[in-house]
């Protein structure tokens, strides 16, 4: 009898690539499989997945409120539902799955996408950081099955909590470089193309870049994602005047996202050293700007440091100053020989850092469970 595994999640579906990619790789291994999330105002529609989704419209979109009316519904959906199998996606996520799990004793699997208690938004909240550490440190030594991004991150939960976490890194899916359709191409003359993809929010080195765009003319600095700090970086760009060298166009749904990265000349990755969540990251978009074969630019920190070194495919950020970042812009922008070198050696950490290497060990996971 096929196997029901439902996946929760706390943002709404529409960009997850990581939750995706799972998703379809239970599926491929025979398992039946239903996708929790929520649903926004402004929500894409889903419907066009290959399993089941649900999402669940929320009074409250954020706060203390918000995670307990989740977790509360959250809880009541998988006590209700089929499951044979629970995967809890994140910290946010895992309270619900965990009472559901010894409620209807039926297993439960744990998918940390990051260090949670170490991103920069609880650090200066420890009341908030608190009740989070509380609830990692009752649940995961009692977890059996789970994995993380990193080595690092799979190290600090190894070490402090004594659960046997494996490494399943956030790598997309195999894939030449992007045909671009005609109205996916963007238009900025002559210009050079910085791309940043992913939320626009705190510690993503955003507000540097943006600064450092005043020193370069023959540039386009693109951002792709909505976040926090939106309003914040586009009120910034106007202040300095580089509105006109600074293009926010918003999420882009994951299966159209490969089109602009292509276009890009340098792909960003530049988070800040605020805390072990920034200092572990090996985020996804890295991977993504790799699969499309664009060099890329990642912070001084030790996993990014580690691809970008190992394939030689890009540059190193000396420090998250304006003037630094901008001449490094310009190196890797107008240096041909270093770009050359990058290109080639993207085809082969490209062939390498892809899910059709990775997913094996995924399915080690859940092979034991079938």
């Amino acid at each position: 009898m096929t196997k029901q595994i439902y996946i929760s999640v706390i943002n709404d579906l529409v960009t997850d690539n990581r939750v995706h990619k799972v998703a379809m790789s239970l599926q491929e291994m025979g398992f039946q499989v239903t996708l929790i999330g929520r649903k926004l105002t402004h929500s894409q529609s889903v419907d066009n997945r290959p399993y089941s989704t649900q999402r669940m419209s929320l009074i409250f979109t954020k706060g203390p409120f918000f995670y307990i009316e989740f977790n509360i519904r959250l809880l009541l959906l998988l006590l209700f539902s089929k499951a044979d199998i629970f995967l809890s996606n994140d910290l946010d996520t895992l309270l619900a799955n965990y009472i559901a799990s010894r409620l209807k004793s039926k297993p439960l699997v744990y998918d940390s996408h990051e260090y949670f208690t170490e991103v920069p938004e609880l650090i200066d909240r420890p009341k908030t950081r608190h009740i989070w550490i509380k609830i990692e440190e009752n649940i995961l030594p009692k977890i059996k099955h789970a994995y993380t991004v990193c080595e690092s991150i799979a190290d600090a939960y190894r070490n402090k909590y004594g659960t046997a976490f494996k490494v399943v890194r956030n790598l997309p899916l195999r894939s030449n470089k992007a045909e671009i359709p005609e109205d996916r191409k963007l238009d900025f003359g002559t210009k050079k193309i910085i791309l940043y993809q992913g939320t626009l929010n705190m510690g993503r080195g955003l507000e540097c870049a943006i600064e450092a765009m005043q020193q370069l003319d023959t540039t386009q600095l693109v951002l792709a994602g909505e976040g926090d700090l939106t309003n914040e970086l586009k009120t910034l760009a106007s202040k300095l005047h580089v509105q006109d060298k600074v293009s926010f166009i918003g999420r882009i749904p994951l299966e159209e996202m490969k089109y602009i990265t292509a276009q890009a000349d340098l792909g960003l990755s530049i988070e800040e050293d605020l805390g072990l969540n920034y200092r572990f990251a090996l985020p996804n978009k890295l991977f993504d700007y790799i699969q499309q074969e664009v060099p890329v630019m990642v912070s001084n920190l030790p996993e990014m440091k580690r691809i970008v070194e190992q394939y030689k495919i890009g540059i190193i950020l000396k420090k998250h100053d304006p003037q630094i970042m901008a001449r490094q812009f310009e190196l890797a922008l107008t240096d041909k020989k270093l770009h050359e070198n990058w290109k080639n050696n993207l085809l082969k950490a490209a062939s390498e850092l892809c899910w059709e290497n990775e997913k094996s060990i995924l399915q080690k996971v859940f092979e034991k469970l079938k």
